[in-house]
């Protein structure tokens, strides 16, 4: 079943994920669209699964496509 996250697979993105009443920006590489979590890739090869529920926001990470 495709969801609004499916969009962004392969995709730097940053996240807006809230953690109670704080809410946290998580910049990687977006790489599975579970059921109830996506899987993401911050730094190097560290994944982690974030549920869907924490995420508020998805935006293109614009910083990624500036190299340095």
């Amino acid at each position: 079943m495709a969801t609004a996250f499916n969009s962004w697979v392969g995709q730097e993105v940053v996240l807006q994920v809230a953690l109670g009443d704080i809410k946290v920006p998580l910049r990687g590489r977006l790489l599975k669209d579970g059921d109830e979590t996506i899987r993401m890739r911050i730094g190097e090869g560290w994944d982690v699964d974030i549920y869907k529920a924490m995420i508020v926001t998805v935006d293109q990470d614009v910083m990624a496509l500036h190299p340095a």
